[in-house]
């Protein structure tokens, strides 16, 4: 563990303000925890603090995807507050993150405070960059010295990363909300109690306010994880009112221990925001390209599909579609000289591969035309002219016409402009749904101003029993 900016005097310096923006990350190890639940576990004892008011929903930032070190989704959690003891509630976060992070199997927690209302210019570019890029330690510790964050790591510390880009996330623009419930400790291991058909008619009654509740071909639950981890499940949609109702639509059999509303960045392609160029991936960047297929698919064994695309620079590089995205069937139909825009992750090179992009979403701009000379028409008996030989030209069998051209058909290429996402069950956590282009938001957001947080947008055990009563009471009612 590292010494504290409080432990080396540094404490005292940052500006004295009641706000605090509060970052969090890499509290969860590949075996067990959650860093919502970790968020949930503070959140609860913050929300029965007098002292303490929420000027914002808790932040769910979902960073880079690619990070080979991240445990499953790679996100960070950012709570701001204010408080008029801004010190004993700091020490409570700490203790909080230190007692229940798997510390001892591999998690790496890092803890970001910034006390100040407004977010540095800095901070807000380190947390775009981290959505796209790889970043280290050293970059994120000299930011916050530079910008009087205090700070905490512990193990390797990586979590200070994610930490700090979850403190320079404002979602100004385009979010999402997610309702994650979460299970009494006693229940982790053992089979969650969700009932497909009800899960299933909540998804038709709440679209298209909610997405990814459900894999429509394998009639799969998606809303709910298969691991020993704390979340019972998590609804995403558009408003923190919608995903509230969702789960208690869902009705849940089992007793939980509550749940939390997130504002998050989930289902917006935030991660794909950044244009590149060619020349400037690096591995494991995630970005987006537009150009034209300058060598054409093959599909290889597996069903997974490779060709090549050039940008305007004039710079190549190979691109992959793997068979589970279900995006196979329309890239093989792609061919040189196709214009499109394409999504993805850049996987590095290896002992047998060479470095490679792999295909989040295909964008077909448009498509080369395939034109074919074929044998004329007889403009009066309709019918296809013969050929006479070669130079001699063609002639109608019945009339006798005859003519020296050939005419132009386009054969038709099965494939439409357009963009083209993988199946359900293949997306991140970041990809953005079907139904959410043209539904995004562009209206600045102001935590706690313009939009106040919803009434019941956390509930304890208690509370979500009697949530879910009162619904069941209604729906018995009529």
């Amino acid at each position: 563990m590292t010494a504290n900016l409080r432990e080396r005097g540094q404490y005292e310096e940052v500006n004295d303000d009641t706000t605090l923006h509060i970052g969090f990350d890499n509290t969860d190890s590949t075996r067990s925890g959650c860093t919502t639940h970790l968020a949930f576990r503070i959140i609860s004892y913050l929300v029965q603090d007098k002292n303490v008011q929420f000027v914002d929903y808790p932040l769910l930032i979902r960073l880079n995807p690619n990070i080979p070190w991240k445990t499953r989704g790679n996100g960070a959690v950012c709570l701001r507050i204010d408080s008029k003891k801004p010190e004993t509630t700091i020490d409570h976060i700490k203790d909080t993150i230190l007692a229940y992070s798997d510390i001892k199997n591999g998690a790496n927690p890092g803890l970001a405070v910034l006390r100040n209302s407004r977010i540095p210019e800095g901070v807000k570019h380190f947390s775009y960059a981290a959505l796209y890029k790889v970043l280290n330690i050293h970059e994120a510790s000299k930011l916050a010295e530079k910008e009087g964050i205090s700070y905490f790591r512990y193990g390797n510390g990586h979590g200070l990363i994610g930490a700090l880009a979850a403190v320079g996330c404002l979602l100004e623009g385009d979010h999402t909300f997610e309702s994650i419930s979460y299970r009494n400790e006693n229940k982790l291991g053992t089979l969650r109690q969700l009932d497909r058909q009800t899960v299933m008619k909540m998804n038709v009654l709440t679209f298209p306010r909610t997405f990814n509740n459900v894999d429509p071909q394998r009639k799969r639950i998606l809303i709910s994880p298969r691991g020993p981890d704390p979340v019972f499940c998590g609804i995403r949609g558009e408003d923190p009112s919608i995903v509230i109702k969702s789960l208690l639509l869902v009705n849940p059999s089992e007793k939980l221990d509550g749940y939390a509303v997130f504002r998050t960045n989930q289902g917006t392609n935030m991660h794909l925001q950044n244009t590149l160029k060619l020349s400037e991936v690096v591995p494991y960047m995630a970005g987006r390209t537009r150009g034209i297929v300058c060598r054409s698919p093959k599909v290889i064994q597996g069903g997974h599909v490779l060709f090549e695309v050039c940008d305007a620079a004039g710079d190549s590089y190979p691109v992959a579609v793997y068979e589970p995205t279900g995006l196979g069937v329309i890239a093989s139909r792609l061919m040189s000289g196709d214009l499109i825009e394409i999504g993805y992750g850049v996987r590095p090179r290896d002992e047998t591969h060479a470095s490679i992009l792999n295909v989040e979403f295909v964008s077909i701009l448009s498509l080369k035309s395939i034109v074919l000379l074929i044998n004329p028409v007889c403009k009066k008996c309709e019918k296809r002219m013969k050929s006479e030989g070669r130079g001699k030209g063609f002639q109608c069998e019945r009339c006798k016409f005859k003519t020296f051209d050939k005419c132009n058909v386009t054969q038709p290429r099965n494939l439409m402009p357009g963009i083209y996402l993988p199946v359900v069950r293949s997306h991140r956590h970041l990809t953005k749904p079907i139904q959410r282009f043209g539904q995004e938001k562009y209206q600045p957001y102001l935590p706690g101003r313009q939009s106040p947080l919803h009434c019941s947008w956390h509930s304890d055990a208690k509370g979500l029993e009697d949530l879910l009563r009162n619904q069941n009471m209604n729906v018995a009612g009529g």
